[in-house]
């Protein structure tokens, strides 16, 4: 009662798509039970524009930010709401949950429980078809209020025995079985006719089941939060119960130094309980690991995305999916089919863009700076050919925090151009590289070996860091990509922001590059991959510079993949080279002096990466953290990898909350922020730095 005061202020409500967030002020009346809110203070004493009781109403943070809640009130509508800070949506949060409790029992004292349940699920002609049943006589009070009941006063709630949660546990998986049921049954029904597996209302029916079950499972892992606290005695003063995914323990590593204990995994599947506690003998680090190239062995891995059987068999799913988004909608965090996943990670995926290391190292070997300029668009251009896995399209996993990719490139060092355009292992006298002498004494590998990295260093939003160097060459490239999503109607677009640097440490140049778009188009019949958008490559030292356009299909006409651009040099404005073509095609690359050159992508030699077997590495290592949900995906398993991926997906979002909780920061184990971006930790610029400067010191 010490906390029943009214209070109000100002917050901001998201309103629509149009109109985004606007400031309103809020009244919260304790006494009647609502939340009402006005265009202004001044006119707090009219109409309010808007209403909702609070008695069965919701109250939850976002996992947005610290600043964002909802109220989702028992009559279906909804509240969101973002304060200035965490402390003022604290105080919010606090008496609104306060309010709620209190005319939420109220209303349960006043109309007692039903003796019995006043609905069942019961089979219609057929077990795949179940339907609800109410009693006439139920009202919405006393339907809200099935199974509720108050002790007498003083009473102390009584500790609820395991046992009982293994029965919700059952009930719950009937249900769940019932939802899936119901779920076939509607996918079941005619593509055409009276009624239809696309009808509106059935697909409305398919979601709000999907909702009601995940509504079941937050409650699910309340009852856990609050058996776990008995166990151990009351919350720590402060501590809030909010809506939250399912329960699951937490790996070590997402542990990130803390110690926690969580109750023990109920009634769950020995396939799930392995993506939600990896089990390892050691205590895992977030220190850095040094790869042994030594130890990678040749990738024999060709997974292929050519198969349309998955995507035609699917349409309903994708349907349900469109019916659920709006046009511009961030796709960030809607979780999209299983089947429309390529069987590798978005790091890996990034990893293959280097698959022609011979054009990557080449670069260092320009004998010019306008040489090195236009050596470094041709690799540019040539880099995302492979980096696509035929021409469906799918989408990688979504990275996890913490997820790390390693691998390396062999290559022969007869195999790359030097500055006279040709292939041999020598170097001018000014482009000798001081290689490090083999402690054993043996002669140098006849090889050049580019080395690569990456790590997701973020979730919210999702920025992944990579780099890749190859020191015989004194040569590294850093780079950060946050991926934004969204939904554009009958496609699907998504943004590459972020830049990344390539250092040629021999010649002190630093090119600095961006990233096109990607659209995945044609998502109903069969998707395909286009890139668009401008990109620029400057190098501030040299002078020079390149404007690339990808230019997306007109809708009348026009080429497919097209692409434009050309190398400047910016203090004499003069073009020095010119490039058309396709970029998963052929690409004619036209000099100053009139010379011509095509590249055919085709027929490009792919330069297969080298990774340490499945054994050997680590378990949040792309390859064996996703090893369930690949295979899955290869033995066309769709349900078993939906699985899969959930349950690596629900361990993330609880860790995440879980740092929320206890203000834990995130700790990286290879990049480190720096400004807006990320760079790798021990980039080959300040190794090469440091050995000059102890060099100097020693002379």
């Amino acid at each position: 009662s010490d906390h029943m005061e009214n209070i109000y202020g100002y917050l901001m409500k998201y309103t629509n798509l149009v109109t985004g967030w606007q400031y309103r002020y809020f009244v919260l009346n304790n006494d009647a039970g609502l939340l009402e809110y006005f265009v202004n203070e001044q006119s707090r004493h009219m109409k309010p524009r808007g209403t909702l009781q609070l008695a069965g109403a919701v109250i939850s943070p976002s996992d947005e930010d610290s600043h964002t809640f909802t109220v989702n009130a028992a009559s279906g509508e909804q509240y969101k709401l973002r304060a200035t800070d965490a402390k003022e949506r604290q105080h919010w949060v606090s008496r609104l949950q306060i309010c709620t409790q209190h005319h939420t029992e109220a209303i349960g004292k006043n109309n007692p429980p039903l003796k019995s349940r006043s609905f069942s699920l019961a089979s219609q002609g057929s077990a795949n078809s179940p339907g609800v049943q109410r009693r006439p006589s139920q009202n919405a009070v006393s339907f809200f209020n099935v199974g509720h009941h108050r002790l007498p006063t003083g009473k102390r709630v009584p500790i609820m025995q395991p046992d009982h949660l293994v029965d919700v546990r059952e009930m719950m998986s009937q249900a769940e079985g019932q939802q899936r049921d119901l779920i076939r049954s509607i996918e079941c029904l005619p593509a055409s006719g009276h009624l239809t597996s696309l009808d509106q209302d059935l697909l409305m029916l398919k979601a709000t089941s999907m909702a009601t079950m995940n509504c079941l499972n937050d409650c699910f892992h309340i009852l856990q939060l609050q058996h776990a606290s008995q166990q151990k005695g009351s919350l720590p003063a402060g501590t809030t119960i909010s809506w939250l995914d399912p329960k699951i323990s937490l790996a070590n590593h997402f542990k990130n130094g803390a110690t926690q204990n969580f109750p023990a995994e109920i009634n769950k599947p020995a396939s799930v309980r392995e993506e939600q506690s990896i089990a390892e003998p050691c205590q895992l680090t977030r220190e850095p690991e040094e790869i042994n190239p030594d130890e990678e062995l040749e990738d024999v891995c060709d997974d292929k995305e050519d198969d349309l059987g998955a995507v035609e068999e699917q349409r309903s799913v994708i349907l349900h999916l469109l019916s659920q988004l709006k046009l511009g909608m961030d796709l960030t965090r809607v979780v999209l089919p299983t089947f429309i996943l390529e069987k590798r990670s978005l790091l890996e995926m990034y990893a293959d863009f280097m698959s022609h290391p011979d054009l990557f190292i080449a670069i260092a070997n320009g004998s010019s700076p306008e040489e090195r300029m236009i050596r470094f668009v041709e690799y540019y251009l040539t880099s995302f050919h492979e980096g696509r896995k035929g021409a469906i399209a799918k989408k990688p996993y979504n990275p996890i925090i913490g997820e790390t990719f390693h691998c390396s490139w062999r290559m022969p060092k007869g195999s790359v151009a030097t500055d006279a355009g040709t292939s041999s292992s020598a170097h001018s006298p000014s482009e000798q590289v001081t290689l490090p002498k083999d402690p054993e004494g043996q002669a140098e590998p006849d090889y050049y070996t580019v080395k690569f990295v990456a790590e997701q260093v973020s979730h919210h939003p999702p920025v992944s860091g990579f780099y890749a160097e190859c020191v015989e060459r004194n040569m590294c490239v850093n780079a950060h990509v946050w991926t934004k999503s969204k939904f554009l109607g009958m496609s699907i677009g998504v943004t590459m922001v972020g830049e990344g640097v390539l250092h040629l440490l021999e010649h002190g140049e630093e090119y600095t590059f961006s990233l096109p778009c990607a659209y995945a188009r044609s998502i109903l019949t069969v998707p395909w991959v286009e890139l668009g958008g401008k990109v620029n490559i400057n190098c501030a030292k040299t002078g020079y510079s390149a404007s690339i356009n990808f230019h997306t299909k007109p809708f009348y006409g026009g080429k497919l993949h097209r692409v434009t651009g050309e190398v400047k040099q910016n203090v004499m404005n003069t073009v020095v080279c010119r490039v058309q073509g396709e970029w998963n095609s052929v690409l004619e690359f036209t000099y100053s002096n009139g010379e011509t050159k095509y590249v055919d992508l085709t027929k490009l030699s792919v330069t297969r990466k080298r990774v340490r077997p499945l054994e050997k590495q680590g378990p949040f290592e792309s390859r064996r953290l996703w090893q369930h949900v690949t295979e899955s995906l290869r033995d066309g398993d769709i349900d078993k990898a939906t699985e899969h991926k959930r349950a690596l997906e629900e361990r993330q979002r609880n860790e995440e909350r879980l740092r929320a909780e206890t203000e834990t920061p995130w700790c990286t184990k290879y990049f480190l922020k720096d400004g807006d971006g990320w760079v790798y930790h021990k980039p080959l610029w300040k190794t090469v730095s440091a050995a000059q400067t102890q060099q100097t010191d020693s002379n």
